[in-house]
């Protein structure tokens, strides 16, 4: 197994070393000279085709090592430029049965983590107390595999958090959770599913127990695999709202949900289906063998093994096995956003078709950028990402 191979010294660096001097000697000038002719796709610049071939180039490294270099985490608050760290109690008292009985087999607790307030230009660093009535915030679920990347500014997705605070003055703040990454052989075993789920949670309940907002000023948000967090968050939520043995806050008022991850089976890949011809996303680990799942879903699905992503309505809420019970009645309005040319499409379309059929059309909106690439929000220089921002503040946070 390559994975094992490449984790272990002095494998690691020989493979490192060869992958920057072919990157940087064979496959960026071959791709240059190729993409002056023709392009993945005609709308692309010369220089938006040559970023996503290097994006994809390095994410297919990353791949091959299991896990991208150590950075900011859950066991520490890092300083970091224009943002504000905090501690956020652990909440067991939240969990219901069902996640009571995920989290022994896991073998994973509810557990105190940290969070980092991104604010807009000009503001404090963090909410003032009290909370102004009707002022909105968000709870972003950062994206990554569940393998990588973290809340901390110092990674490449805080961009999003950054660029959602300027959108309105409505809603200044975005908390960013910095749940438990999942990790499985040849590293640590640790923080399968539901371990990020009783993370999120943690990060609401501090949002309207400690900090005292409504619930219903809450926009829950994620890009990737944070969107399928987001979804989860808020499902947990909504099913529980009647649990009398459970004192949960109320569900948030709105979602948003930017090239979620909602079908962790392969049920998806089939011919034809975007999962295999949009072969030239930035997303280069996804199914292209049944037989044979991402690194990142075995991390994420842990002891329970693949076969629970064909049967859980948390980790694969759009799922075509019919094992898969995923309803979405009580969900609040909620904004999907799409890639037209990301692995992830027909997942996304199929979750966008299971909201509307059970919240209807005026509760969801779907915006897709056609020539786009997976999670292009994060991207700075995308061409599709103004567009984008001003379909949020317009249909979302701004409504």
């Amino acid at each position: 197994m390559l994975l094992a191979l490449y984790t272990k010294q002095p494998w690691k660096t020989l493979y490192l070393t060869f992958q920057v001097l072919a990157t940087v000697l064979v496959f960026l000038p071959i791709l240059a000279v190729q993409y002056l002719f023709v392009r993945p796709n005609p709308t692309w610049s010369w220089g938006h085709a040559m970023r996503v071939a290097l994006a994809r180039r390095l994410n297919s490294v990353i791949i091959i090592l299991g896990k991208a270099p150590s950075g900011p985490d859950y066991r520490t608050i890092e300083p970091g430029s224009g943002v504000e760290g905090v501690w956020m109690d652990e909440a067991p008292h939240l969990m219901n049965t069902e996640l009571k009985i995920w989290s022994s087999v896991a073998n994973v607790t509810s557990m105190r983590i940290p969070g980092y307030w991104y604010a807009k230009t000009s503001v404090n660093p963090k909410p003032p107390t009290p909370i102004a009535a009707g002022q909105k915030v968000f709870l972003f679920l950062h994206g990554g595999g569940f393998i990588r990347m973290s809340a901390h500014p110092r990674s490449p997705i805080s961009i999003i958090p950054r660029s959602l605070v300027e959108l309105t003055d409505d809603a200044p703040y975005a908390l960013a959770v910095e749940y438990r990454l999942s990790s499985a052989y040849p590293f640590a075993e640790e923080h399968p599913f539901p371990a990020a789920l009783l993370d999120a949670l943690a990060g609401y309940n501090f949002l309207v127990n400690t900090m005292g907002y409504n619930p219903s000023d809450i926009i829950v948000a994620g890009d990737s695999a944070g969107g399928n967090l987001a979804i989860a968050l808020t499902r947990y939520l909504v099913e529980n709202i009647d649990d009398t043995k459970v004192s949960l806050p109320g569900p948030p008022g709105h979602l948003l949900v930017c090239s979620p991850v909602t079908d962790m089976s392969s049920s998806h890949v089939v011919p034809g289906s975007s999962a295999l011809i949009n072969d030239k996303d930035i997303v280069s680990d996804f199914y292209t063998d049944p037989h044979h799942p991402p690194y990142r879903i075995l991390a994420y699905v842990g002891p329970f093994g693949v076969g629970i992503a064909s049967c859980n309505r948390y980790i694969s809420p759009a799922s075509l096995s019919p094992l898969v019970q995923s309803r979405f009645t009580g969900f609040p309005r909620t904004l999907i956003i799409a890639g037209g040319m990301e692995v992830f499409l027909d997942q996304i379309c199929s979750l966008r078709d299971r909201m509307v059929g059970d919240i209807g059309e005026m509760q969801v909106t779907y915006y897709e950028a056609a020539n786009a690439e997976h999670d292009y929000l994060a991207f700075s220089w995308h061409p599709d990402r103004p567009a984008t921002l001003k379909a949020i503040k317009e249909r979302l946070v701004s409504a």
